[in-house]
């Protein structure tokens, strides 16, 4: 099936005009409304002051007011994905952004959508700081569906709008759902957290780390043989660890060698993450500024010791960078249940972190079906924008 056999319906034969933004007749640049005020000097207000890439603040006073397009003139967060904002009613734009709209024969809404798919790159000029100037602006493409005909050509352009409007809308609703499910779950996660790791008096002993822990030490320096940046291990051994790190995006690379021959629960031991602090598989190597808890099995599981750290603060040095040494873990307590029977005390955290895991798995799940989910409803958004505004060229413009 032909991609254009969607837009060749709402067509319907008619001819596509291919003009540019510099078409008096069509648009309107607004530019010279435009207002930059430093942070500083701003009046706070209720009115969005818009910039390059989105709103920048709130002022007393507007710029401009109505139904308008803002594309980025220098500083847009990305050259291929080019900032694009569309703005109502009252707002304040300063002189980073461009600012149009459409005139009787041209829907804004549909002047927004399209100019979402153009390429900008060709019109920027300049270096670290590409610039979109007024010059080249006047230059951008824009295909007016039946021209001759202005009522049917407003009717196009207001079909497509109300397709790809939708398509956001529902983006936006399933992102509300799903944030909702996921608060929720975050909260049961953490009720029967709190409700199964809150002992009363004499239900469990506090311990230290130092006691239940086989081995407490800090990272080393980064392995000489391994390599940084890897995507795949280059052997059966894992890798060296960044502190911070929270999943695979975290990883320094890949070694051929490992430190700790075990799991273990690994703690952040310097910085903005400090006491942060997970489990980590067998045989892995971790760099400095991480600090590894071997947990004794006789005494304690690495889940059930991971889960308990949840419950206790974990606080760095003062002042300065926050930092977490081995003598200050060590002095860490956590509680530990049935101590006087080991085995049943073994029994019992198994039971704890199973419970406690299917909340995690659940809440997990659905935190990375988030962006999944989000990413696929956008790619079917982007799917249907190109579909309803890839325009034919004329012939004229074809040769040129």
């Amino acid at each position: 099936m032909s991609q254009l056999n969607c837009l060749e319906k709402l067509l319907d034969g008619v001819e596509v005009e291919w003009t540019t933004l510099g078409n008096e007749h069509a648009v309107e640049i607004a530019n010279s409304g435009r207002k930059p005020v430093k942070a500083a000097l701003r009046v706070a207000g209720e009115t969005p002051y818009y910039g390059a890439n989105n709103i920048q603040d709130y002022v007393d006073g507007y710029t401009h007011d109505g139904e308008f397009v803002l594309i980025a003139e220098d500083g847009s967060a990305s050259l291929e994905n080019y900032s694009i904002q569309y703005a109502t009613g009252r707002f304040w734009a300063n002189n980073h952004v461009h600012v149009v709209r459409g005139k009787e024969g041209l829907n804004t809404r549909y002047l927004y959508h399209y100019l979402c798919i153009v390429n900008f790159v060709p019109f920027l000029s300049g270096g670290g700081r590409a610039k979109l100037t007024k010059g080249k602006l006047v230059d951008i493409p824009l295909p007016i569906p039946c021209p001759d005909n202005p009522e049917k050509s407003l009717a196009i352009q207001a079909e497509i709008v109300r397709i790809l409007d939708a398509f956001t809308a529902m983006t936006a609703e399933l992102t509300a759902e799903l944030t909702a499910e996921l608060n929720m779950r975050k909260k049961q996660y953490n009720y029967y957290r709190d409700l199964l790791l809150s002992f009363e008096d004499g239900e469990v002993e506090w311990k230290s780390l130092e006691f239940l822990c086989r081995s407490i030490s800090a990272g080393g320096d980064v392995p000489k043989n391994s390599a940084k940046g890897q995507t795949e291990p280059t052997s059966e051994y894992p890798y060296p660890i960044y502190a911070n790190a929270t999943d695979e995006k975290g990883l320094y690379g890949f070694t051929d060698n490992y430190k700790i021959d075990s799991d273990a629960v690994t703690i952040s031991a310097r910085g903005a993450k400090v006491g942060y602090h997970t489990v980590r598989e067998a045989k892995f190597t971790p760099i400095i500024r991480l600090i590894v808890l071997v947990a004794d099995k006789n005494l304690v599981t690495t889940r059930y010791l991971n889960y308990v750290l949840d419950m206790t603060p974990i606080g760095g040095t003062e002042g300065g960078i926050p930092q977490l040494t081995v003598p200050m873990v060590k002095k860490i307590t956590v509680p530990i249940p049935f101590p006087n029977d080991p085995e049943k005390s073994l029994v019992e955290q198994a039971r704890i972190v199973a419970i406690l895991d299917k909340f995690d798995t659940l809440t997990t799940s659905l935190q990375e079906g988030l962006p999944r989910e989000i990413e696929l409803r956008q790619k079917q958004y982007d799917y249907y924008r190109d579909l309803l505004l890839s325009f034919p060229k004329s012939h004229s413009d074809e040769a040129a």
